[in-house]
């Protein structure tokens, strides 16, 4: 473990896909209604620039993590990739030649306090083993049903609810997708090639892709003003759930540690739900 490189990966992490997400929804808002949910999403968005600078960010803030989650566990990491939403809007500001407003920077700070203040009661991390594929199927079992429930019901939606749809599909993908490459970091680490011979590393494409596709299709639908928000909100929950439940890490153990993890949390979502109602994120 080594927290330091931890921070510094996950926090440029969500500088990457802060941007990243700016510019694939800028993309994604141009495409067809008719190809959310199709690979053929994906085929017509690799045709434009603007798609692909973007994609690029995403897959070295996906490497970023990678690095961050092999020096960290997911209840230190999952919290400080999040702020990409913080990166975000500055981003957007920028690109408009306009200047954040009181309340996006109350937003920012909001967000970002509040992850630092989760973070300063965490304990120590434990290392602890790989774990087994029966660890993983509960999991497995509720992310895979959580999406094949919601996203065919999203295709019957219009508006902000399909958005909203596809974007808690998105979140839960993404979560599952940080878990796995926990675990997949953790198995190099361990068992070095030996790692090629499990599962894990191979599942990081098939979900990676899901979330994919879940993400452009929810990008390509509503403002980020719905989509950032939910996965920003949903994806790290999620993964701390995971990596409490499958990896066995640890929140604060005293009630008043415990309490005050639960207001930093309060405080980046209230964060998130400003930045939520900026103008920049409604565009």
């Amino acid at each position: 473990m080594n927290t330091a490189v931890a921070v510094a990966a996950a926090l440029l992490s969500a500088l990457s896909f802060g941007v990243g997400s700016v510019l694939q929804q800028q993309a994604a808002r141009e495409a067809p209604a008719s190809d959310s949910l199709r690979l053929r999403l994906l085929l017509e968005l690799a045709r434009r620039p603007k798609w692909l600078t973007g994609m690029g960010l995403v897959v070295s803030s996906y490497a970023l993590l990678g690095l961050a989650l092999a020096a960290g566990p997911l209840v230190l990491v999952q919290p400080l990739a999040a702020t990409d939403l913080v990166f975000a809007l500055p981003f957007l500001a920028w690109r408009r030649g306009i200047s954040l407003t009181r309340p996006e920077v109350a937003g920012i700070v909001c967000t970002a306090g509040g992850v630092a203040v989760f973070l300063t009661v965490l304990p120590p991390p434990a290392h602890g083993t790989v774990p087994d594929i029966a660890d993983w199927v509960p999991v497995l079992a509720a992310v895979g049903g959580a999406v094949v429930l919601l996203a065919p019901a999203g295709l019957r939606r219009r508006g902000s609810t399909r958005t909203a749809m596809f974007a808690v599909c998105a979140a839960l993908l993404f979560a599952l997708l940080d878990s796995l490459t926990k675990s997949t970091a953790d198995r190099f680490q361990t068992q070095g090639a030996g790692a090629f011979l499990a599962w894990e590393p191979y599942s990081l494409i098939v979900i990676g892709v899901l979330g994919l596709t879940m993400s452009q299709s929810a990008y390509q639908s509503g403002s980020l003003a719905i989509s950032l928000p939910i996965i920003d909100t949903l994806e790290p929950i999620s993964a701390v759930l995971i990596g409490i439940a499958v990896f066995g890490e640890r929140l604060a153990q005293s009630p008043s540690g415990l309490a005050v993890q639960m207001l930093g949390a309060a405080v980046a979502v209230a964060g998130i739900l400003l930045l939520d109602r900026s103008p920049l994120a409604r565009a």
